[in-house]
């Protein structure tokens, strides 16, 4: 338990990026024990910094001597403790180390600490380049000002005073130095590391929406072709229920069968393709599905429907997919929702730049809405083709469902480039 609470929490993040381990053995133990890195350095320095101080109660009176014998080990002390913050609050083991610094220059001869070098080194990765250089030039100039102060009313010599800052400058401009490099670079990896998972939430994002847009096509796709047909059977089944002419009924029968043979063909089809390993799936229909089928199986039910076409074009693969599902889904409606029509309107007006599918019938019920699986897929498709569709009521009780399609798709990569 207690190896996995010294562990950093950076360090503990990134793995799920399964970033490469970092060289070096030594390098690896730092990172995954930061605290047990910190509590060495602290008493590295405290080692370093208790011999030196001794000399700082040289020629001074008896009482004044055994009281910094005993202020000066308790102050190095509690500056070698702030190293424990240098992580979290860098600037509060600066600040006691340019204090130490300071109670330094009452020494006999020029001493200096390695604090000096630690905590601007840590000022410079911890917290930014800016503060580390800020406060490097704050701390000098003030030790050099109090070092200049004591050189003014005689209590320490000028040799000394210059000695003590010059030996802070360049601890402090040696850590400051490696501590801006190592900082850069540890702040340039943060920001590559963030970037990196905001990738990874971006990319599960994206899988997300294009699952859904999958489930989206394949439940429009399922309600056309089960709407339709089981709408055609049902109809060819009541018909033949309720004639007494034999021929009509096995004529009924038959086209019923087929009805649903073509369905069940279409199924396997669009199952065969979601269950292929072997070959990418393609990002459109295969194959589109002819509005004079429709007519032709709405009018082998019974229904009065009609088709007009007006001109002729070229349309792509996922147009003329969407054109013939609209037809499929107006006629489906219509039979469904108006079964007294005595008119099912179907016209297909084509033009260079677009084509306009309109589905017109009569005996529509007045509860008759735009709510409804079929019509939000029709919309969804239109959208997709880069159309508009609109279903309303017209005058004389009439219903109308009409779409307005380009003949080219906005985006070719939506259009397969072979079709099996």
């Amino acid at each position: 338990m207690s190896r996995t609470r010294s562990r950093s929490p950076s360090v503990r993040e990134d793995e799920g990026l399964r970033l490469p381990r970092p060289p070096g053995v030594l390098r690896r133990f730092w990172a995954r024990h930061p605290v047990v890195a910190d509590v060495l350095i602290a008493l590295v320095c405290l080692l370093l910094s208790l011999v030196p101080a001794g000399t700082i109660t040289r020629d001074l009176p008896a009482p004044i001597a055994i009281g910094l014998s005993i202020l000066t080990p308790a102050a190095v002390l509690a500056a070698c403790a702030t190293l424990l913050w240098r992580r979290t609050r860098p600037l509060v083991p600066f600040v006691a180390a340019f204090l130490l610094e300071a109670g330094f220059l009452f020494a006999l001869a020029p001493i200096g600490s390695p604090l000096m070098l630690v905590t601007c080194y840590s000022l410079a990765v911890y917290r930014s380049s800016r503060a580390a250089w800020t406060g490097f030039g704050i701390g000098v100039a003030s030790l050099a000002a109090f070092g200049g102060l004591l050189t003014l009313t005689g209590v320490i010599t000028l040799q000394v005073a210059a000695n003590a800052v010059l030996m802070s400058v360049v601890l402090g401009l040696i850590g400051t130095l490696i501590g801006v490099n190592v900082g850069g670079r540890k702040r340039y990896l943060a920001a590559v590391i963030d970037r990196s998972r905001q990738l990874l939430v971006e990319r599960d994002q994206q899988a997300q929406l294009a699952a859904a847009d999958e489930r989206a096509r394949i439940a429009r796709e399922m309600h056309d072709i089960v709407s339709h047909s089981l709408t055609v059977i049902v109809a060819l089944s009541e018909g033949a229920a309720a004639t007494p002419d034999r021929e009509q009924a096995r004529a009924a029968a038959s086209s019923a069968a087929e009805t649903a043979r073509s369905a069940l063909t279409e199924m396997r089809a669009m199952l065969g393709v979601l269950r292929a390993d072997d070959s990418p799936l393609p990002l459109a229909p295969l194959e589109p599905t002819p509005p004079q089928e429709t007519v032709a199986q709405a009018q082998r039910a019974g229904y009065p429907v009609t088709l007009s076409v007006v001109g002729g074009a070229a349309l792509a693969p996922t147009v003329a997919h969407a054109v013939g599902r609209i037809v499929q889904e107006g006629v489906t409606n219509a039979m469904r929702h108006a079964p007294s029509a005595t008119s099912i309107a179907v016209q297909l007006a084509y033009s260079e730049e677009s084509v306009t599918v309109e589905i017109v019938n009569d005996g529509a019920r007045p509860t008759v809405g735009s709510s409804g699986f079929g019509l939000r897929g029709l919309a969804e498709r239109a959208a997709h083709a880069g159309g508009t569709i609109t279903s309303l009521p017209i005058e004389d009780g009439r219903w109308m469902l009409r779409a307005e399609l380009p003949t080219r798709t906005p985006d070719p990569v939506d259009e397969p480039k072979e079709r099996p």
